[in-house]
């Protein structure tokens, strides 16, 4: 497997003069008119001066709002780089949106401007972690949508990524939704993860829709689970695959310390519930200095991955911070899988 450090936040301007970018990650791709696209996801933050309070951007009625929270106050805890958590409420450090990327071959891509920018109240803390799947002639772009509201799955919808249309909610206190490229069986068929409160775990979903809004058949995948190492979470990953022998996800699990690595499941191509195999070790885990060491160390997280003749090129957020690439050949895939007893 080669892997390669292809964007960083250095390749980023700031919406604003007053910001900085803290990084560029967790990119969808897709082939769009000979190109390959990206949707990254970039989060940004005013350029802290006070040394007394913490200024909070969100987006209010299409523009930026602020809020100072007091650095010595204790109903606040600071701790978390990405994350202020207080007693009546938490806060992001930072404002992400989708910055639109291109690229001639797949690795050197060039951010000419566009992006698309929170919406609305379910959006004021921001927009992450989008995914593209190509469906019935659309580019379909489910994405996580944050604010007071929640942490929730959305929609939007675009032909040409310069125009966008929401949607709106999919799945309320849930993150990582991915569509699955084509129906199965009449439906389409989506992965999700419901956030856990006091009961339950982190765990992939299945659901089915006839219709995109309308979900039901919701089936938890237990058996997404790593069997090699010990597992706080599992969470989709790139748009799914499909393959004589099946559906291929790649997909991320993270240990109670928050080490994120890549993993993949072949699942059946009538029934993706029925998991047929799954990575008998690390697929992908962070090792390179540039995965290692960053805003939030030791995370490798994937949205969108381009497949063509039996090679693989992986896109990933490393360290919540920048974005890198592997090549993976499908023998080399096939080869990390072992049969699910």
């Amino acid at each position: 497997m080669e892997k390669s450090l292809i964007a960083t936040e250095k390749d980023i301007k700031p919406s604003r003069p007053d910001f900085r970018v803290l990084g560029v990650f967790n990119p969808a791709v897709i082939s769009f008119q000979g190109k390959t696209l990206m949707l990254a996801r970039v989060a940004e933050t005013p350029i802290q001066k006070d040394p007394i309070s913490f200024v909070v951007p969100f987006y209010r009625d299409g523009n930026y709002d602020f809020l100072h929270l007091s650095r010595s106050d204790a109903a606040y805890d600071f701790s978390d780089s990405r994350v202020i958590r207080g007693r009546e409420g938490s806060y992001l450090t930072s404002v992400s949106h989708f910055a639109v990327g291109e690229s001639l071959d797949g690795i050197h891509f060039s951010f000419d401007g566009r992006s698309v920018f929170p919406e609305g109240v379910e959006e004021s803390f921001g927009i992450e972690d989008p995914r593209i799947t190509f469906l019935e002639g659309h580019y379909c772009i489910t994405y996580v949508a944050v604010s007071p509201l929640g942490i929730n799955s959305a929609l939007m919808v675009t032909d040409d990524f310069v125009t966008f249309k929401r949607l709106g909610i999919l799945f309320p206190n849930n993150k990582d939704c991915v569509l699955f490229p084509r129906k199965i069986k009449g439906s389409y068929v989506a992965f999700h993860r419901p956030n856990a409160g006091d009961f339950g775990k982190l765990d992939m979903w299945l659901a089915k829709s006839p219709d995109l809004f309308s979900w039901g058949h919701h089936e938890a995948l237990l058996n997404a689970r790593i069997s090699y190492g010990s597992s706080a979470r599992v969470g989709a990953g790139a748009v799914p695959f499909l393959t004589p022998k099946g559906w291929i996800a790649i997909y991320h699990t993270a240990d109670a310390f928050n080490h994120y690595h890549l993993t993949a499941m072949l699942m059946d191509k009538d029934d993706p519930s029925l998991i047929l195999a799954k990575s008998a070790r690390p697929l992908l885990e962070p090792s390179e200095p540039f995965e290692t060491c960053g805003f939030f160390p030791d995370v490798a997280f994937t949205c969108g991955l381009i497949e063509e003749e039996g090679k693989i090129r992986l896109y990933y957020g490393a360290c919540d911070q920048r974005i890198g690439m592997a090549m993976i050949t499908q023998q080399e895939l096939w080869e990390n899988l072992e049969a699910c007893s």
